[in-house]
């Protein structure tokens, strides 16, 4: 049986969920739905990055402590997701004590390899980032996300000598061992690699109480990379030993065992802001603790809302909860999803949405299935439907999602949707009296529409099931309506 591991990036929990992170998550969660279809056995990770010190500001500023803080913005996560349906195997938080005690582990063998070695670190640090930057990263000397000056910084701190693995990681990336999708994200990290190449980073942070102490010099936290990369291996079970694919999990259970074999990671998704990091530092890790690099690195782009990039201050922040409220869970994973080419930038909208989904799923697939289930009923016309009875569009389906062009799929689907209207509004059979004859005409139509739904599951599940049980009866009786039009 074919194994699939696919995560998200763990979200930094300085403020509550928005629509970058729900695209990601509802990207990732179809493709995990998509291959347990398939018969494959399938593990989806997803959590929160839950250290450093501007959590410990938020929290101060917040009047709570530290882990009161952040377990209060990963339940709101939690529950964006569970929102959602988004069907995780695995929701990890770096204050977890397994996950803090098996980065010990890990950068201790990263130690004693001589992979981090004690120096000192200066350059223009980013608050907000918890960065230090470049001043080719930076706008008119600022940082161009936060619009605030970086600040000239030093401090004591154990560095990775991530240019040690300079060669061997751009010679990975070049060959397709290392895979970054799209192509130009792949050229755009090997023009870092080649332009600018990999300088030692900062592991560690003297002046950061809140993060997980070095395990040789207490005095010391785990900056953000060190802390948070090593969740892929950690939300598995890993302990932090030496092979992920045969060492024990924590837990002994044949469970915790059986999910550390599912790495190396055949997809890891994640927006473009954070790309560079894990083309560079990530696998160096890696390869600094021997295991397997991951299979491929999938980058998608950033929504703009209306044309303008999403801010706080603009009150332009999308919360999935607003989406599920106006919209229901299925329809809002059906717009995420539609709105623009997997892996490209987008422009979205309350109205563009509100259009879309009346147009799609209100006067679309709703109207159809209603139309003609009401068809039938009303005929009592009994039918038997076989599930994935077309071929054609099931492999063309599946080539677009095995491509991560979800809205590709999305398209095959609704173009299929509409030829069947088409010809229901072309044959007219509810001005027919022959009963023989209407079922000639709804009987395909009736089809398309079960097809259709069976490949809509990884995208809509509840919406998928209702449709898959309602025109599997050989007595089709029409339901509730699926998508209640919105008002414009």
């Amino acid at each position: 049986m074919k194994k699939f591991y696919v995560t998200t990036p763990i979200y930094y929990v300085n403020a509550n969920p928005h629509i970058g992170h729900t695209y990601t998550t509802v990207a990732a969660d179809c493709l995990a739905r998509y291959h347990r279809l398939a018969g494959d056995k399938t593990f989806f990770l997803i959590g929160t990055d839950e250290h450093g010190a501007k959590i410990e500001e938020w929290a101060r500023n917040a009047g709570q402590e530290p882990q009161a803080f952040v377990d209060e913005v990963a339940a709101s996560f939690r529950a964006a997701w569970d929102g959602l349906a988004i069907s995780y195997d695995n929701f990890i938080r770096t204050t977890d004590p397994a996950h803090e005690r098996a980065v010990g582990n890990a950068l201790e063998m990263m130690y004693a390899k001589g992979d981090i070695y004690k120096g000192s670190y200066k350059g223009l640090y980013c608050r907000g980032c918890e960065q230090f930057k470049n001043e080719k990263d930076l706008v008119d000397g600022l940082c161009p996300d936060h619009k605030t000056r970086p600040e000239e910084y030093e401090e004591e701190s154990y560095m990775f000598r991530l240019s040690k693995y300079q060669d061997v990681l751009l010679k990975k990336i070049k060959s397709g061992e290392l895979k970054i999708s799209p192509e130009n994200r792949r050229n755009e990290v090997l023009s870092f690699y080649e332009n600018e190449g990999l300088n030692d980073v900062s592991f560690s942070r003297k002046n950061v109480k809140w993060g997980i102490p070095v395990p040789w010099d207490t005095t010391h936290t785990c900056y953000v990379w060190a802390d948070a990369f090593l969740n892929y291996l950690t939300g598995l079970g890993w302990d932090g030993t030496p092979n992920p694919s045969s060492s024990p999990a924590l837990s002994p259970s044949p469970e915790r065992e059986e999910n550390v074999r599912f790495w190396p990671a055949e997809v890891q998704l994640m927006s473009k802001d954070i790309l560079r990091v894990h083309a560079t530092i990530w696998p160096a890790m890696l390869l600094s603790l021997g295991l397997e690099l991951p299979k491929e690195i999938f980058i998608h782009g950033f929504f703009l809302i209306d044309g303008q990039k999403m801010s706080k201050s603009l009150g332009n922040v999308i919360a999935p909860g607003e989406l599920v409220l106006r919209y229901g869970a299925d329809a809002a994973r059906y717009l995420l999803m539609s709105a623009t080419p997997f892996g490209n930038d987008g422009d979205i909208s309350w109205a563009k949405f509100d259009e879309k989904y009346n147009a799609d799923l209100a006067n679309g697939l709703g109207n159809l299935a209603a139309r003609v289930s009401n068809l039938l009923e009303k005929n009592e016309i009994m039918i038997e439907l076989r599930k994935n009875s077309d071929e054609k569009l099931i492999k063309q389906c599946n080539q677009a999602m095995d491509g991560f062009h979800f809205d590709e799929a999305l398209k095959i689907i609704w173009e299929k949707l509409r030829q069947a209207d088409s010809r229901l509004t072309e044959k007219a059979p509810w001005k027919m009296t022959d009963k023989e004859k209407i079922s000639e005409v709804l009987e395909p139509i009736a089809a398309d529409i079960l097809n259709a739904a069976v490949l809509l599951e990884p995208f809509m599940p509840v919406m998928s099931q209702k449709i898959v049980t309602q025109f599997s009866e050989k007595q089709i009786k029409k339901g509730e309506p699926l998508f209640p039009r919105l008002a414009q």
